[in-house]
């Protein structure tokens, strides 16, 4: 039902499929489980996280649902599970400065002209420079490259395809990666017949961190991505911009990078404000 109605990615149904194999280990068949069960479970993660609490009791509700929607059951043992109410921590970000460290390392080491120093540049731009998913950023076929428009085709979560800006850093990267990338396959960036994986990508980039003289704890490729949202809104970009280059589907999930300074807002209402505007005593 996930995958043929809603849509959902590989790795969503990974993660389906193991919380829901977690809780049937710990309380045994989830089809025929009663409330008693599901209660038993709030205890079993007394000692996790909240925000992981509320994703397994979530898919748990999903399932039951499931069950009574194909006829498979005909109560719902659902409500016993926990509702925690997670406090949604802010996103890890670089700061203008980490971030030009990276590129001057990756850019110094991209002056030799070897394949994997110029793959890494290419991989970078498109962290930062367009605030892709590792998954989406590893899986770009070849063909999704622009020829003359400066727009990248990504297919994100859900199958959802959007247009993402490509800079003019960016293809440059890519062209000086395309000269020297092994030639077969599909893919843009190819690791033994198929692609990189997310896992090398992920190390990758933390090494590439050490040796810009940053903490690897810091980095990632999701962080390089919280990094583009936050310094584009930091710009003055419009949040619902915003939402269509992530690709989020709630423009909620979007309002968690509005965690500017506050002397950037300031100037916001300082600047752009009617009454800013207004000679005093008017």
């Amino acid at each position: 039902m996930l995958a043929a109605e809603r849509g959902a990615a590989a790795n969503t149904l990974a993660a389906y499929r193991r919380d829901l194999e977690g809780a049937e280990h710990l309380i045994g068949d989830l089809a025929t489980a009663d409330r008693a069960g599901l209660a038993r479970l709030g205890q079993c993660w007394a000692d996790l996280a909240p925000s992981t609490v509320a994703r397994k009791a979530s898919a748990l509700r999903q399932f039951y649902g499931f069950l009574l929607d194909e006829k498979l059951r005909a109560d719902d043992p659902s409500p016993a599970l926990p509702r925690p109410a997670p406090r949604r921590r802010l996103p890890k970000i670089l700061s203008h400065a980490e971030v030009e460290a990276l590129f001057a390392q990756v850019e110094l080491e991209a002056e030799s002209a070897r394949p994997e120093t110029l793959r890494l540049l290419a991989l970078l731009e498109l962290l930062y420079g367009s605030g892709l998913r590792a998954t989406e950023l590893v899986a770009l076929p070849l063909a999704a490259v622009p020829r003359d428009a400066p727009l990248l085709t990504v297919t994100g979560k859900g199958s959802q395809q959007r247009m993402v800006p490509v800079s003019g850093r960016a293809r440059q990267a890519l062209s000086r990666w395309l000269a020297v990338r092994p030639d077969g396959g599909r893919f843009l960036f190819p690791s033994r017949g198929k692609h990189l994986t997310r896992i090398r990508l992920f190390q990758l980039i933390k090494d590439l961190a050490g040796r810009a003289g940053i903490d690897p704890g810091k980095v990632s490729p999701h962080v390089l991505r919280h990094a583009f949202a936050t310094h584009l809104l930091e710009g003055g970009a419009d949040l619902r911009v915003l939402q269509t280059l992530l690709g989020h589907a709630d423009i909620a999930t979007t309002q968690i990078y509005t965690h500017v300074a506050s002397d950037r807002l300031r100037e916001v209402v300082q600047t752009r404000h009617p009454l800013a505007r207004r000679p005093k005593g008017s």
